[in-house]
């Protein structure tokens, strides 16, 4: 039975979080459907290493690639609507193992869509399928579902160095 897992926090970690999770259901002979909200689509290292699966890990990205500060443009707002209704498409297929969706709380928290717009997308979820949800401060009422909630925490990070994202480790 699928269960629903959170990674939420300020710390470093939550997607790669999620990509691990990801490479143990292909492993295991799965399907994964990850979706990335706010997220654009530049390229990232690790999606390109996971291409090798073909058609077995599937990988969308719903947004601009650009932190949103104040109210969301409607390009903002219509990609994120179209990776909700392709997410919870994938959720009630039953075509997946896992279903990802990367950075869902940071496009509640800036107003992409209501926590009640996402419980209704996530309703039909297939009862095999597993459902991971990425990103700072979780809501409530999705925490109030999930089976395993991690909350990552920084405790240092090179970035307050001065050290800027390196490509093959932060991208």
């Amino acid at each position: 039975m699928g269960q629903i897992q959170i990674y939420t926090g300020n710390g470093k970690g939550k997607t790669t979080a999620a990509l691990g999770l990801s490479l143990r259901a292909l492993g295991n002979g799965g399907k994964v459907f990850f979706g990335q909200f706010i997220k654009g689509p530049k390229p990232s290292s690790e999606f390109e290493a996971l291409k090798a699966f073909g058609n077995n890990f599937i990988h969308k990205t719903f947004g601009a690639g650009r932190f949103i500060k104040g109210a969301p443009s409607d390009t903002d707002i219509r990609l994120a609507k179209e990776g909700l209704i392709q997410s919870s498409d994938a959720l009630a297929s039953g075509d997946y193992a896992m279903v990802v969706m990367d950075e869902l709380n940071g496009a509640i928290g800036c107003g992409l869509f209501s926590v009640e717009q996402v419980l209704e997308a996530i309703k039909p979820r297939d009862s095999r399928t597993e459902l991971v949800i990425t990103g700072r401060n979780a809501h409530k009422k999705l925490a109030e579902l999930a089976g395993l909630i991690s909350e990552i925490q920084p405790i240092k990070h090179y970035f307050d160095n001065g050290v800027p994202a390196r490509k093959g480790i932060e991208f």
